[in-house]
């Protein structure tokens, strides 16, 4: 199953993508059913699949995609085969599924099966981030400036981006959890499916996705100021998790807030969402096809 309209990585936003994907697995001697809905339908083909007699389930698209692919396989037996032709594909990085079309083709038809975690704001699923504040506004913007004047997503994100830093508005919140309450003023929060890496090398990536936990992320200096040299030690290979960041990890979060609603960014999405915005992580919830173990030979 196919978005038609994802991101940059050649797949299914190609006109051809169904095509190309068909290729790719008749070249890896496997039978499929490619398609491609439009976007209202895709989670109701997602659906149809997983009622149907297919063995496993593809999805192809970025992580939005994946992710709102993941909300029908919950619960069902049939893995999900990851075909990663999104922009950025972070799922599909830090489950070690290779970019490359053919290469993941061949994961779905000789991977194993592993069960990963899922996080869970609000009733909907994410399989990576979610954050509030400075980036889901810059998004929001940014959809703004094309729908207005055209052009390509990145050059309107970096004046979406530079339009939202002048103006640096902050979040006054509060965070519930496990008995405690914190109160914050912060231009951000990040909550990840598990714990994330902050660190130029790894920015956002993860070591495992099976930690049956929340990681929460919050800057140590939430003024404009401290969130630029944060950006330039980034850039300089110089940040540093522990003196960059507030962080914890846990299993359920509230976030509360005297706004009625907040924008989220979820998995390369933005959506409101009525406050309190509430996360939980369900751990080992979806099977997913993962290149296999590679054993060492034995020594001689």
């Amino acid at each position: 199953m196919l978005n038609a309209s994802a991101g940059s990585n050649g797949g299914a936003g190609d006109p051809t993508g169904v095509e190309r994907v068909s290729l790719a697995f008749r070249r890896a001697g496997l039978e499929a059913k490619v398609e491609a809905p439009s976007k209202d339908a895709f989670l109701a083909g997602v659906r149809k699949a997983v009622a149907s007699d297919a063995d496993i389930v593809a999805i192809g698209g970025g992580d939005g995609t994946l992710g709102l692919g993941a909300e029908a396989l919950l619960g069902s037996a049939k893995p999900l085969g990851v075909l990663p032709l999104g922009t950025l594909n972070h799922f599909a990085g830090d489950a070690g599924i290779p970019s490359d079309l053919d290469q993941a083709v061949e994961v779905i038809g000789s991977g194993r099966v592993i069960e990963v975690d899922v996080g869970e704001v609000n009733g909907r699923i994410f399989l990576n981030n979610l954050s509030i504040g400075l980036y889901p506004t810059a998004v929001a913007e940014r959809e703004e400036l094309r729908h207005r004047s055209g052009g390509g997503k990145w050059p309107a994100m970096l004046n979406a981006s530079a339009n939202v830093f002048r103006r640096f508005p902050l979040l006054h919140v509060a965070l519930y959890a496990e008995g405690q309450v914190v109160a914050l003023t912060t231009p951000f929060v990040f909550v990840g499916n598990n714990r994330y890496e902050m660190s130029l090398l790894t920015l956002g990536t993860r070591a495992s996705l099976q930690g049956g936990e929340l990681s929460v992320y919050v800057p140590r200096d939430g003024e404009r100021t401290g969130l630029l040299r944060l950006a330039l030690r980034a850039l300089l290979g110089r940040l540093d998790q522990e003196r960059e960041f507030h962080s914890t990890t846990l299993r359920e979060l509230e976030i509360r807030t005297r706004r009625s609603s907040l924008r989220v960014s979820f998995d390369g999405e933005v959506a409101r969402m009525t406050s309190p915005i509430r996360y939980l992580i369900r751990p080992r919830a979806l099977r997913v096809l993962v290149p296999r173990l590679v054993v060492a030979p034995a020594a001689a």
